[in-house]
């Protein structure tokens, strides 16, 4: 059985195949609140969650990855209220238009809740017509059907 530190390395060179086998399409699926939904990620390379938060080689290339991201525009930039915090280096900080990303993200919102409920709606049809012909055979027989 491998230690810590062997599976830290052997979780590093999963996400570092992971990260270079994904295309600009595959990152921008996975954009949650303006960086990559770490959930997915590690989903994704069969690892928890923890992983992503205490590996700091995972940590650092991550950061750079989303940091290169943003210079490449796949991912948002980040505003600049976070930068006079003083939580976000000023580099990585850049003012943009935010109405038409945050346009496409309600419309991409809104599309999986309306598949969700196209889902959930063919279900219920089913469901009704189970019980309608329960209702048939009882109003037929006066019997319950096993």
């Amino acid at each position: 059985m491998a230690n810590g530190q062997q599976l830290a390395q052997q979780n590093f060179m999963v996400f570092a195949t992971w990260s270079r086998s994904c295309t600009d399409e595959d990152f921008k699926q996975i954009v949650y609140r303006g960086n990559l939904s770490r959930k997915v990620i590690a989903a994704q390379c069969g690892f928890g969650l923890s992983a992503l938060n205490q590996n700091p080689s995972i940590k650092k290339a991550l950061s750079e990855l989303e940091t290169n991201l943003r210079y490449r525009g796949i991912l948002p930039a980040i505003a600049l209220r976070q930068v006079a915090r003083g939580s976000i280096p000023p580099l990585m900080a850049q003012a943009s238009d935010a109405g038409p990303l945050l346009g496409t993200k309600h419309a991409r919102r809104l599309e999986q809740e309306n598949a969700s409920l196209k889902f959930e709606n063919a279900e219920l049809k089913r469901e009704l017509d189970r019980f309608t012909i329960i209702r048939e055979v009882l109003a037929e027989t006066g019997r319950f059907p096993r």
